[in-house]
Formats: C-alpha cells, structure tokens, sequence
C-alpha cells in the first residue's frame, strides 16, 4: 500500500525536525489525533520511524532510512511510468538501467520481455531480473555502496563506456524548471553520463516530486534525451526546454499515459 499525501508530509517532517507529536500533527493537519496515531503506526510498520511516547521519531540510520524511504514513496506513481517505459523496450535489444528506487521499478516491468541484454551498475535491478528470460545480464564492475546497491565511481564508468546499447534508462533527484536534470553525488552523475554517452534511446523516469528539490550536479539538459516519463504535467518552461530539444515528454497515470506532444 502506497503511503498517503499526509503520510509523505509527517516523514518530511520528521526528517527536518528529528521528532513529532501526535497532539501537533492532529492540529496542523486538521484531523482526529486517533488518525495520526494510525499514521505514525504504518510509518513505524514498514520502519519508516520509531514510535515514542506521545508520537515518533526518526530512525538512525540516516542513509538505511533514507533508501527505505524512496522505495515507499510515490509507489503508484513509479509503477505507472516504469510499465510505460517497458513499453517503449521491445524484445531482443539492449539495455542499461541507473541506480534509482524509479529504475528499479523499471526493471521489475521488463521482467515479460525476452532476449534483453541488459546492464547495471544497481545490485537490486540485477537480483530482480535473474531467472527471466534475459539474453545477457551484466553488473557494471566496482566498489558496492552497502546502503543502496549501487556501483559507482571511475571503475563503473569505464565498465560501461566498454559497451553501446540500444536504451538508456535513469533517474535523478532532482529537476529544475530550465531543463536541468540533477543529482547530489558527483559519482553518481559521472555514472550517468557514461550510461548516456553509450546509449542509443535514452530515457528519463522521473516523478513530477522532483521539481520540488534542488541538488547542485548536473547530469544533462531535458533537451540531451529522447523521451522523459512523469507522473504529472512539469512546469511550461520545462516543457519549452524540451519541445527546444526534441525531446517527448510522457505523463503515465494509473491506467494510461498520455504524450505531451513536440513542436
């Protein structure tokens, strides 16, 4: 079950003040304190937060939670654009995917289609795609981030640049109105690049919560791709930024997706 907008509101919270009570939350929210409590309850169940007496508090383990997080977050949403960027893959072709809780989606859509060759550098889309009917099943070569499962740094970006496939696939942290398509880690974002350097197709998976955040490395332009997949309309000037460089913005929903058309 995805969490709710309140819920995704009281992790916010929670990871810019450490704490929150349930009387507080009841009040700015405008809801029954017995409903916060059952919020607080599923965040603690899927270990989101800790309970505490007269509320919650954020778990320890910054990066762990954090990750956690991702996978809970907009789960509707990421399942929508990953099966309308399966669409685009057809059989018997190459693939690369990112590291990206998005991308991860990606792979388990793909899961139907036979004689991919597909390549990572994330731990999870491998573990997710053995035993389907792959023609080729590559791990990007590397030093492994324990939090996430992901391959980055020079090792990984000489790996990939060894390979040209077909579809490129990735995510980001963040989006900004004038195209830009961001991250936070450096080595992630070199990453990134050799995925797009070495790619064909290349497309963007991103939720329309994006454009709410900021990070300061930049991996390309919205104009750099082929195709961007969202979950809701981006702002115009994005999607001037993208109509400049011919780029297809897809918006998926629960039960179909629509383009946003190019000039």
């Amino acid at each position: 079950m995805d969490l709710t907008a309140r819920q995704e509101k009281i992790l916010s919270l929670l990871r810019s003040e450490g704490r929150v009570e349930t009387e507080d939350l009841a009040l700015r929210f405008d809801v029954t304190s017995q409903t916060i409590r059952r919020d607080l309850g599923e965040l603690c169940d899927r270990g989101l937060a800790v309970r505490t007496h007269g509320g919650a508090k954020r778990i320890a383990s910054v990066a762990n939670r954090e990750y956690h997080e991702r996978q809970q977050l907009r789960a509707t949403q990421k399942e929508a654009m990953a099966s309308l960027a399966a669409s685009l893959i057809p059989d018997n072709c190459s693939i690369t995917l990112n590291i990206g809780t998005t991308t991860e989606q990606v792979a388990r859509a793909l899961v139907g289609h036979k004689g991919l060759v597909v390549l990572s550098n994330n731990i999870n889309i491998i573990n997710t795609l053995i035993g389907t009917p792959l023609r080729e099943l590559i791990l990007v070569g590397g030093a492994v981030r324990t939090t996430d499962g992901a391959i980055v740094g020079q090792d990984a970006v000489e790996f990939i640049s060894r390979y040209k496939v077909d579809f490129a696939v990735i995510g980001a942290s963040a989006l900004d109105p004038d195209g830009a398509v961001l991250d936070f880690d450096a080595r992630e974002v070199s990453v990134a690049r050799a995925i797009l350097r070495n790619a064909r197709t290349k497309i963007l998976v991103c939720d329309i919560s994006k454009f709410e955040r900021t990070a300061p490395v930049r991996i390309c332009e919205i104009g750099d791709l082929d195709y961007m997949i969202t979950d809701r309309e981006p702002p115009a000037p994005f999607r001037d930024a993208a109509r400049h460089g011919d780029t297809e913005i897809l918006v998926a929903d629960e039960s179909h997706a629509r383009p946003i058309e190019r000039h």
